[in-house]
């Protein structure tokens, strides 16, 4: 049976409880304010980073695979080969049609060459024809006016008439064959022209010819870890078929999504502290390096809109992208697609 010291000793340690509860509930309220004041939390975050998918640009037959998965590598290392025998022949066809163009402007030079020869000779074929006309002209006049006097017979005066009109003829032909020659040493010229464009032409299938042969060497665009591999030695792999995926280790970082309420004070470069779910007894510093120019329901398939009626009011988030400090230990640990606990210092 209690005392009636015990009973008052009860009683006075009751309130002093009661009391010690609502200061402990009042202080965690208060420094919940507080905390809230100046710090804007969300767990809707996880890590991302650059993850770059590499497809085939050719088709052919995979010959060789040089890495392993999860394998780290370096930007430009050749990662995988094709199989490249009729890329290498279609390079060495691109080579002779080269040569054979450029053969083509050699032809065409020496074309040029021999028209404007046959030109030069018209020319002076004319100039002969203009003399013989002069002097046929001269003789049918003397003999014309001795005809007139009868100093001669009429027959020797027909032969000079005759010979006017036979250089006069053979002066229109000289002539039509100089403009005939002038037209070929213009007609040869563009025929150069056609044939240094057939030469471009064949140059730029050759440097096509050796750029579908480099890509049979596929080549890691980037430094990471090869990752998602999904080739075999021997496989047929067509052009635009993903062949594997690089992780980039050099440019992890953090999207979080906030809710519109949370976004009033938040900015840019604002320092930011992140929980790893992996890693719960570390934490991370960041700072806020940009905010998304929209919600992600408005990136969404199909958008909120009022007009379409698939419109109902809920808080919408804000992606918001953190980068990590790379001084952390446990920067190099961590993997895109962790979930993350992450506080922005917001004053």
């Amino acid at each position: 049976m209690e005392t009636p010291d015990k009973k008052s000793n009860g009683k006075k340690i009751l309130p002093i409880l009661l009391g010690l509860v609502i200061i402990l509930a009042v202080y965690f309220g208060i420094s919940k304010y507080v905390y809230s004041l100046h710090h804007e939390d969300t767990d809707d975050a996880q890590v991302d980073g650059d993850i770059s998918p590499v497809l085939a640009r050719v088709p052919g037959y995979v010959s060789e695979i040089r890495f392993e998965e999860n394998q780290v590598v370096k930007k430009g290392d050749t990662l995988v080969k094709l199989d490249d025998r009729d890329l290498r022949i279609k390079v060495e066809q691109a080579k002779a049609a080269v040569e054979n163009a450029l053969a083509g402007v050699s032809v065409a030079k020496a074309n040029v060459a021999t028209a404007q020869a046959n030109f030069e000779t018209a020319k002076s074929s004319i100039e002969t024809a203009k003399v013989r006309v002069w002097k046929a002209t001269q003789d049918y006049t003397r003999y014309e006016n001795l005809l007139k006097e009868k100093a001669i017979a009429k027959q020797q005066f027909d032969v000079a008439k005759a010979e006017k009109e036979s250089a006069e003829a053979q002066l229109t032909v000289v002539a039509k064959q100089q403009s005939a020659a002038s037209m070929q040493v213009g007609a040869a010229g563009q025929q150069v022209e056609m044939a240094a464009s057939v030469v471009a032409q064949r140059k730029a299938d050759l440097d096509f010819a050796n750029l579908q042969l480099s890509y049979a060497s596929i080549l890691s665009p980037a430094n990471g870890k090869a990752s998602k591999k999904n080739i075999q030695p021997g496989q047929l792999v067509n052009a635009g078929t993903p062949l594997f995926a690089i992780v980039s280790d050099e440019a992890l970082y953090v999207m979080a999504n906030f809710k519109e309420t949370q976004m009033e004070d938040m900015k840019k470069d604002q320092t930011v502290e992140i929980n790893v779910d992996a890693f719960p007894k570390q934490k991370i510093e960041g700072i806020v390096y940009s905010i998304s120019s929209a919600t992600g329901a408005k990136f969404s398939l199909l958008p909120p809109d009022n007009a379409t009626g698939n419109f109902v009011k809920v808080v919408q988030r804000v992606p918001v992208k953190i980068l990590l400090k790379a001084d952390s230990d446990i920067v190099s640990k961590i993997r895109p697609g962790m979930s993350v606990k992450v506080s922005v210092h917001t004053n």
